[in-house]
């Protein structure tokens, strides 16, 4: 009975966390523009950058530049990004960069909290960057 109480305990604190990080889906957010950000995950090989710019965003993905457009909302904390671009180097490690980019391109929300960005697409959190 004490370990069905501690479970149901640990099940409740990770269930109450997610909802507190998400929390801030879809709400009024800092502007982001002319900022520049790195993947917050330790990953083999060079990490992924983005540059956020008026309209535009850029990187690296860990081996490839890429480049494209973007939308952003800071009022309801929207961000999309459309006619993603790349160059076309092969790497040890792509698949790095193609998730990094997957999930670039299907981000549709962002929390920006001092030196931390996260996309998400609705409340699903898909990159935690740090700010360079």
């Amino acid at each position: 009975m004490k370990n069905l109480f501690l479970s149901v305990g640990a099940v409740l604190s990770v269930v109450s966390c997610a909802t507190m990080n998400s929390s801030k889906v879809g709400t009024a957010q800092p502007n982001i523009i002319n900022t520049s950000w790195t993947l917050a995950d330790d990953v083999k090989g060079a990490k992924p950058t983005l540059v956020l710019e008026s309209g535009k965003v850029t990187g690296n993905g860990g081996c490839n530049n890429y480049f494209g457009k973007l939308r952003l909302d800071p009022t309801a904390g929207n961000f999309s990004t459309s006619d993603l671009g790349a160059t076309k180097k092969m790497c040890d490690n792509m698949e790095v960069e193609s998730n990094f980019m997957k999930m670039l391109s299907e981000a549709d929300k962002y929390v920006s909290e001092g030196n931390t960005l996260q996309l998400y697409k609705g409340n699903l959190l898909l990159i935690k960057l740090n700010k360079l």
